[in-house]
């Protein structure tokens, strides 16, 4: 039997953040929409972001947030679709929220908040939505987009593709989008994991392992090595957050953001204490008098199984009295500046989004549409636009599929 074809203004193929808004934002305009995702239960990467709380957008976002071959591309969009307007939906949901730290908004209760919310919209503008459903093919006739798949045939002048990048594949990620991009000819910028954990080798290996579970405020930068990631006008930050051994490495909130712009090859350079001079510090203390060990010093500046580790790694001990200003300020310099060399990263299995994508040249940074193929968009994270840590890459997602919807 032949497949049966419906007709549509727009497909939408992703129901994530961004194509699950793009298709409500879409139908509000009196467009006839279809929106479809391979999985069963849509929303999975909404679900477990934020700790299971969705950082759903941050009240600071700027266009110096965001990782791209282009730095202005995203300008545009941002500037169509505010943090403030998405949250204004948040409050019109009557989803309680609060800001965490930095300008992060995040759900009181439940990530699945912002999903319903998403399905709401999409439910009031009159939005197919089917799930389950696998693309087996697309297609372009004179002016119409062709899809076929196990479950029917549409047509659509109009298609979105939304599928997101690599990240997390357990959650249903794949490079779907990409090929899309490539059969039209698009190009694509390198995908890589993004905001994801660093891993190490050999005795700094063993160091992480030995502290698994120390978290310490810490100041992180790309060092000496290899190439760094960055374009004419974008050099890759310090970022100061929290860092944490895991038995592989090192993660925590500094490290993720620095793994956005580190490379093979690379160095990090880490500071241990960005809050404190150690070298006046321990100076303040030794003049303070009494005979106190100078690991017993350092465990009042660091935390304690840190301070141990690098007293015992490094050779620190005797009595804080007798050490020098000299041998002091060594010491600091240490703590200040660890430098160390990255063997890799986790990879996609535990990155939060995937840097790189559709090459940014090949759209209009006005409507996300294709610039050589009529009626084709891309939004989300399959651009090439990867925000930092916090909330940031949310809202793209937003303004991408707002900016796309107005267009479509």
């Amino acid at each position: 039997m032949a497949k049966q074809t419906e007709n549509f203004d727009v497909i939408v193929i992703g129901a994530g953040a961004a194509g699950l808004f793009c298709a409500a934002e879409a139908g509000k305009r009196g467009r006839r929409v279809l929106a479809i995702d391979h999985a069963e239960k849509i929303g999975e990467k909404i679900r477990i972001s934020g700790g299971g709380r969705c950082n759903f957008t941050n009240i600071h976002t700027k266009p110096e947030n965001f990782l791209s071959q282009n730095p202005k591309f995203c300008i545009s969009a941002l500037r169509g679709f505010s943090p403030q307007e998405f949250l204004s939906r948040v409050k019109t949901a009557k989803i309680a929220w609060h800001e965490k730290k930095l300008g992060q908004l995040f759900c009181d209760d439940s990530a699945q908040q912002i999903t319903d919310l998403l399905v709401a919209g999409c439910r009031e503008a009159g939005v197919k939505l089917r799930t389950g459903v696998t693309v087996e093919r697309v297609a372009k006739g004179e002016s119409l987009f062709h899809i076929e798949t196990a479950g029917g045939a549409f047509t659509a002048p109009r298609l979105v593709i939304a599928t997101g990048g690599k990240s997390i594949p357990k959650l249903g990620a794949t490079g779907f989008g990409y090929r899309i991009a490539q059969q039209f000819g698009l190009n694509i910028i390198e995908p890589r994991p993004a905001l994801v954990p660093l891993t190490f080798e050999g005795d700094i290996k063993e160091m992480a392992k030995t502290l698994a579970g120390v978290s310490v405020d810490a100041s992180v930068t790309v060092g000496a090595g290899a190439p760094l990631a960055k374009t004419k006008k974008q050099k890759p930050p310090s970022f100061r957050d929290g860092l944490l051994f895991t038995h592989r490495g090192l993660s925590g909130p500094s490290i993720l953001q620095i793994s956005s712009y580190w490379r093979e090859g690379a160095n990090i350079a880490v500071d241990f204490s960005p809050a404190a001079d150690i070298s006046a510090a321990l100076k303040a203390r030794r003049a303070a008098g009494g005979k106190t060990a100078f690991q017993t010093a350092l465990t009042e500046l660091l935390p304690k199984r840190l301070a141990q580790h690098l007293s015992e790694r490094e050779g620190w001990r005797g009595n804080l009295a007798d050490w020098s200003d000299e041998k002091l300020k060594a010491a600091a310099a240490a703590i200040h500046h660890w430098e160390v060399a990255p063997a890799g990263s986790e990879g996609y299995r535990t990155a939060e989004v995937t840097l790189g994508g559709v090459d940014t040249a090949a759209l209009n940074s006005k409507t996300l549409e294709a610039k050589s193929v009529a009626g084709l968009y891309f939004i989300g994270e399959v651009v090439d636009v990867t925000g930092w840590l916090g909330g940031y890459n949310f809202q793209w997602a937003w303004a991408s599929a707002y900016a796309a919807a107005q267009g479509v």
